[in-house]
């Protein structure tokens, strides 16, 4: 079935799909390591790529496949590849396009394990990096150099909601033959749609808003077009960092109800942002709903709804963060996101813990910054959790 031509809640139903022998409403699960051959000629041609036969699954799984076709279908992309976790991703993406003595442009508040794994690990094959605010275009213009080979972005960001200006990366990019990475796990396909701007690569923390029940961790990447699926498929198999098909299953089952989660979440957090706002011991808020969001209009232009994640900082700085998190009741202290369950996270002690604090005041996370994501409880339920656990502040 052709999904093409579908409205964004039918392909979350039908898109990726496939008929198996017994007729299954659903994507079965093919929770097999290796696939029998009809024949040795048939084996012949899985191997030389003359088939689309299956041969392992670290190769390729018919589950796995109908979640990659399901998501790039999501994402207006070519096709996905989906890693056994979001770091699945983000190092098969680094390993097929950056060489020794290349370099990349980055956001400087991005997921901390992103930046950590550039800076300790790749740094030692020669690959160089430098992380700015990229909600300024001229931050990006003015860091790229002679060997810069990539522009990833992650937007918005990681955890202080600063917004990046999807067309003017993009045009920045064509300027320098740069390849572009988007990482959209904030918004998910639902709401920000990174390829329709122009971007080579997108992929997601599938883990987060896509699964969206906290059950499995995993990761896809979405290329733009053949030549980029060509250049990371083989990277990430021989990487062995392949999803597995029950993870894959879960992923598809999640997926379903993708719109309806993110609905009711984005509709709580606009409460919750507003609620914040007016608080007395909260110095201030960053939600791309609220009008007071430095790139509110661009959020209204590239976003199709404000997401469900909200930054905020306690005035009284680390201190009151700390007790913050630990006076809630119903929100569940916990790093990830994106689940039907409100979670709540201090960034300065827990995700971005490994950078050091002049690194992290200059990437916008302060002592006293929050991370907030939005579950689909009752919102007058978590506005008196954390009006309670305020007053002990």
């Amino acid at each position: 079935m052709d999904t093409k031509d579908l409205g964004f809640d039918s392909k979350l139903i039908h898109a990726g799909m496939f008929d198996d022998q017994f007729g299954s409403a659903t994507v079965p699960i093919y929770q097999t390591s290796t696939f029998k051959f009809k024949n040795a000629d048939h084996g012949a041609a899985c191997f030389a790529g003359e088939s689309d036969g299956y041969i392992y699954t670290r190769l390729n799984n018919p589950t796995i496949d109908s979640l990659e076709k399901l998501v790039a279908a999501l994402e207006n992309g070519y096709r996905g590849i989906a890693t056994s976790s979001g770091m699945g991703a983000v190092n098969t993406i680094y390993s097929a396009f950056l060489k020794q003595g290349d370099h990349m442009v980055s956001t400087a508040a991005v997921y901390g394990p992103s930046r950590v794994v550039m800076e300790k690990h790749y740094s030692k094959f020669g690959i160089e990096s430098t992380y700015v605010n990229t909600s300024d275009p001229e931050n990006i213009r003015k860091a790229i150099r002679k060997n810069t080979r990539m522009l990833y972005i992650e937007t918005p960001a990681n955890p202080t909601m600063d917004i990046t200006d999807l067309e003017e990366v993009v045009k920045i990019a064509r300027e320098h033959k740069l390849i572009t990475v988007a990482d959209n796990t904030f918004c998910s396909p639902y709401l920000q749609k990174p390829i329709d701007y122009g971007f080579d690569i997108v992929f997601h923390s599938i883990t987060k808003f896509l699964n969206g029940h906290a059950d499995i961790v995993g990761g896809v990447i979405v290329s733009r077009d053949k030549p980029l699926d060509e250049l990371m498929r083989p990277v990430m198999i021989n990487l062995g960092c392949n999803m597995d098909p029950h993870q894959a299953y879960m992923v598809i089952r999640g997926l379903k109800t993708l719109s309806v989660r993110i609905d009711r979440s984005q509709e709580n957090a606009m409460h919750i942002a507003q609620f914040l706002e007016g608080h007395p011991k909260v110095k201030w808020v960053k939600y791309p709903g609220l009008v007071s969001h430095p790139q509110y209009v661009l959020a209204r232009k590239q976003m199709d709804g404000p997401g469900a994640m909200i930054s905020f900082e306690m005035k009284d700085g680390l201190c009151a963060g700390k007790t913050l998190m630990d006076r809630v009741k119903l929100c569940i202290l916990a790093v990830s996101l994106g689940g039907v369950e409100t979670l709540i996270q201090h960034p300065a002690s827990m995700t971005h813990s490994k950078m050091d604090k002049e690194s992290r005041e200059r990437s916008g996370i302060t002592d006293g910054l929050v991370r907030f994501s939005v579950g689909i409880e009752n919102v007058e339920d978590i506005i008196s959790d954390l009006d309670q656990a305020m007053k002990c502040i």
